[in-house]
């Protein structure tokens, strides 16, 4: 937890609340999930995205709320900017190989046009030999 965005995270959660709104309400105004808004109030700037969502986010957030989204950026540009550690725990068998899903049936629709065009032509040519035509 960073104390300087925690500081920042009060000021967005104090104004939510005067507005009477929910973290969800917020959600589908601005189209950033809960748990990145949440983070944002809590002062939890590590668990963000990156400093780029981390940026793009507070921007967001505060232009929702009417807070003046570029002084508050300018306030906060070297916490926001710093580099997020993200902790990924891959373990055995989770990063597997995905098949082409269908891969195996889409040569199925040309085989059944080849099929159907050679039995036209098989058709055509003994209606054909039958007209004495060859």
């Amino acid at each position: 937890m960073n104390p300087e965005f925690s500081s920042l995270g009060e000021t967005f959660k104090t104004r939510r609340k005067e507005r009477n709104l929910s973290l969800k309400e917020v959600e589908n105004a601005t189209s950033i999930r809960v748990q990145y808004l949440q983070a944002i109030e809590d002062g939890q700037i590590e668990k963000l995205i990156s400093p780029i969502y981390a940026q793009g986010f507070v921007k967001q957030y505060a232009s929702f709320l009417e807070l003046d989204a570029n002084k508050i950026l300018i306030d906060y540009a070297d916490v926001l900017k710093q580099p997020i550690h993200q902790e990924f725990a891959y373990g055995i068998g989770t990063l597997e190989m995905r098949g082409n899903p269908g891969g195996t049936a889409k040569w199925m629709p040309s085989a059944l046009w080849i099929v159907a065009f050679a039995l036209l032509g098989v058709v055509a040519f003994m209606f054909a030999k039958s007209l004495g035509l060859f």
